[in-house]
């Protein structure tokens, strides 16, 4: 009796030793380690892709050995008609530039208008590029490629000729690391132009259409920002000593102010939806505004573009 109760302590003592070396603790590190290293990854993957164009991902370990573009984006807006250069004043103008690729980031253009041409100053923060081709990838020939000029901010400046505003004009790029052409698509937009760049005003106004004063309604249309935020259409329009004021009703109540002409504008109401009163130099032609939305985590300006259809005013 005294023997067996000798062996069965002994078994429990063994059985105990082993539970304080648990299984699920010697896993558990390896667990952890491999956690830490996807997250390391991750973070240097976020990294490289904010610093790195697709066109220069490859590493002197493992070489690229495709010819491997950034996701292509739409350029321009439907219904878009050629401006030309004897649409516009001479003169110099910022100008905003729609580009196909996410990774040919312009960090500002200025347009330089004569009587007969135009040619564009696009500006690069980075030195990702040797030579842009006005033309196709295809096409593209270093010989008749546009070096750049370095400007006091150490941009980059290619001087590029333009044919006409709001149409599309593709261009090649020459990487400086690959040394291989990437083909983009750029639109030089006219509606980011002031009004007095153009020889003759781009809107229909209230008095050319001989609209009495009172309340009438038109079809308006949303452009830029990410294409989730909406306004109502038809939106309610006052002429009010020949001026045109429109009511923006928007598909959320978290834009705290618009900005029209230079001149800021806080809502009439944020209760349901934020709605503004804006003033409506014409229609038929996409006006620039900015929103800013409260709806991240910090406020933040976004642009969009109103156009006012003047065929459906009633």
């Amino acid at each position: 009796m005294k023997k067996t109760f000798i062996l069965l302590s002994l078994v429990t003592s063994l059985l105990l030793t082993g539970c304080g070396s648990s299984p699920e603790t010697s896993e558990t590190a390896p667990q952890s380690a491999t956690s830490a290293q996807e997250t390391t990854s991750a973070v240097d993957t976020t990294s490289a892709e904010d610093t790195t164009t697709a066109e220069d991902t490859s590493s002197a370990e493992e070489p690229a050995t495709e010819h491997a573009t950034a996701p292509q984006q739409e350029v321009g807006f439907e219904g878009m008609t050629a401006v030309y250069a004897d649409a516009l004043n001479p003169g110099d103008y910022d100008i905003s530039v729609d580009s196909s690729s996410s990774m040919f980031k312009i960090a500002g253009c200025v347009l330089h208008v004569t009587d007969s041409d135009m040619t564009a100053d696009i500006l690069i923060d980075s030195k990702s590029y040797d030579l842009l081709f006005m033309g196709s990838e295809e096409e593209a020939d270093k010989s008749a490629g546009i070096p750049y000029t370095e400007n006091e901010a150490g941009q980059s400046v290619f001087t590029v000729p333009v044919e006409a505003l709001d149409q599309e004009i593709l261009c090649a790029a020459l990487s400086a690391k690959k040394q291989e052409w990437y083909g983009r698509t750029l639109v030089f937009r006219a509606d980011s132009l002031p009004d007095t760049a153009f020889r003759e005003s781009r809107y229909i106004t209230a008095e050319s259409l001989g609209l009495a004063d009172g309340e009438y309604t038109a079809e308006v249309s949303l452009g830029g920002g990410s294409g989730k935020a909406s306004v109502q259409s038809p939106a309610k329009i006052t002429i009010k000593d020949g001026q045109a004021f429109a009511e923006i009703v928007w598909s959320s109540n978290k834009y705290d102010y618009m900005t029209v002409d230079g001149e800021k504008i806080l809502p009439d109401s944020t209760d349901e939806f934020s709605v503004f009163t804006i003033p409506v130099k014409g229609f038929g032609s996409p006006l620039n505004v900015t929103a800013d939305t409260t709806a991240m985590s910090q406020p933040h300006e976004i642009d969009y573009t109103l156009t006012f259809d003047q065929e459906s005013l009633k």
